[in-house]
């Protein structure tokens, strides 16, 4: 399972959640996402004791706020904080008659935060569900005083039928203010009673990627040390767990899922061209149902399909693996195949892996820049790109672990032993750039890119030479990053390849 992000409680946490002790503190849970490659937002509020926040004054929350960024700059290891959130779900728990209107706070804790931290992303509203009219308020007064969050939060914490019209209907409400496109972050998703739901996780998650949702966060409603029910007893994965494993080990680029209706069966798909590899993960749905799967006249003409299943059997009950339920072969008509699934649970999730019927390489060899963990810099599309996108404006190298550009790719390789990596890139400075290469906290190594044609326009490699242990490894291509002295000029990047 891959982690891009997480929302985590406040340096310095006071909350208790669900009666638990104080806990999550960000800056401590970093060096773990840090290995992992995932991103934090820190949510300010959490250093409140209490759900729904017990408000003191606006002397007392300025100190804290004051405290808790402070804390986060002097901790110079930490180059993870992707957002700082200023309240949860402030549309019920900010106490208007104590404090003000949320919008008027709104603006003060903006203020206060970027007097101390200039360049982290601000995260918000963070409203409990979605609310056109409240986010228009908040909106046209965060314009008016120039207090814009970077990227814009609200919840999903029931049916994830209205996610597409809430999207859209954001969207256009961003243009009618003339407020430039935001990040969208759906940073609470699924209720108590779905989120240990294969099934209904899969609807959320093709959601999700069609609406071109950059992050989703599960909503914690459980106890630490699980994953919020995704493992049992420490390191057993459960049901759900599967199926976050499955969306995590897809690679190549996403692709097109039409689904019938927003309700029922829906599920997301990618298409590596490297391996010539289709995964389409579905669920939400009971019966006999089809999948039918175009554009796939590049495997072949038969293609070998086998569909797996994961249960509902809650978080605390372990699921050592999935459920393969057949594996067949299949012909291949004007590039496409539909795919008959007998006997569907709703509350189940399901995977199908297409491929051809003479193989595919053993391991994945490639990984696109894009699909990985991209800190101070910025994912773009490119036709020349592999799988169509690549990371560019890797620019900063202040020194600074709050601004240093780095890219992180999770890997997983069969054995241990040294792997040639080629990467993909361009550099139009019409000099060599550089940058760090270090991986699983290892020592730092230069990489040098000869100059190319343009910006954007791939074909040109380097390759260099990577020890990596069996099973997952991180490798970190770095501007600027803790501990390494600084790449020079610029490069973009395409992908990287293990051999």
């Amino acid at each position: 399972m891959k982690v891009n992000s997480l929302t985590q409680p406040a340096p310095g946490v006071g909350q208790r959640p669900n009666g638990q002790p104080p806990g999550g503190d960000s800056l401590l849970v970093a060096p773990q996402a840090i290995r992992v490659g995932a991103g934090e937002f820190v949510r300010m509020p959490d250093i409140y004791p209490n759900f729904p926040y017990q408000w003191v004054s606006w002397d007392d929350w300025l100190a804290k706020v004051n405290t808790m960024v402070r804390a986060r700059i002097n901790a110079t290891s930490v180059t993870n904080v992707i957002g700082w959130e200023l309240w949860n779900e402030p549309d019920w728990t900010w106490n208007t008659s104590a404090a003000g209107s949320f919008n008027d706070g709104w603006t003060r804790t903006y203020r206060a935060v970027r007097a101390l931290d200039a360049t982290t992303p601000i995260v918000g509203p963070s409203i409990s569900y979605y609310n056109r009219s409240w986010l228009s308020s908040f909106l046209s007064s965060a314009k008016a005083a120039g207090t814009l969050p970077d990227v814009i939060c609200w919840h999903e914490l029931g049916d994830p039928t209205a996610i597409a019209a809430h999207i859209a209907d954001y969207r256009s409400l961003e243009s009618s203010l003339g407020i430039s496109p935001r990040r969208i972050a759906i940073n609470e998703y699924a209720a108590t009673s779905e989120v240990d739901v294969p099934g209904r996780i899969a609807s959320y998650v093709a959601k999700f990627e069609r609406a071109g949702v950059e992050m989703a966060h599960r909503a914690f409603w459980y106890e630490y040390g699980t994953m919020n029910g995704l493992v049992v007893n420490n390191s057993q994965p459960t049901g759900t767990w599967w199926l976050y494993k499955w969306y995590g080990d897809m690679a190549g680029r996403m692709v097109t899922t039409t689904p019938a209706t927003q309700t029922g069966l829906d599920g997301f798909a990618s298409y590596d061209s490297t391996r010539k590899i289709v995964n389409v993960v579905f669920g939400n749905e009971s019966g006999t149902n089809t999948v039918r799967v175009t554009g796939i006249g590049a495997l072949g003409s038969s293609v070998r399909v086998t569909l797996q299943s994961t249960p509902a059997n809650g978080r605390f009950t372990a699921v050592t693996a999935p459920t393969t339920i057949s594996t067949s072969t299949y012909a291949v008509s004007n590039g496409q195949i539909s795919v008959p699934v007998p006997n569907m649970s709703a509350t189940s999730a399901y995977n199908l892996v297409i491929q051809p019927v003479s193989g595919v390489p053993s391991y994945q060899q490639r990984y696109e820049a894009e699909n990985a963990a991209v800190f101070r810099a910025q994912r773009l599309t490119g036709s020349s790109a592999s799988e169509g996108g690549y990371v560019g404006r890797i620019d900063n190298n202040n020194g600074d672990h709050n601004t240093d550009s780095y890219v992180d790719f999770v890997v997983n390789v069969p054995t241990a032993r040294a792997y040639t990596m080629t990467i993909g890139y361009a550099n139009a400075t019409g000099a060599t750039a550089t940058q760090g290469l270090a991986y699983n906290g290892g020592a730092w190594t230069t990489v040098s890119y000869p100059p190319t044609a343009a910006w954007g326009q791939f074909g040109a490699t380097v390759s260099t030479t990577v020890n990596l242990r069996a099973g997952y490894n991180m490798i970190r291509l770095a501007k600027g990053s803790p501990s390494f002295g600084g790449g020079t000029g610029y490069a973009e990047l395409d992908y990287i390849q293990l051999t």
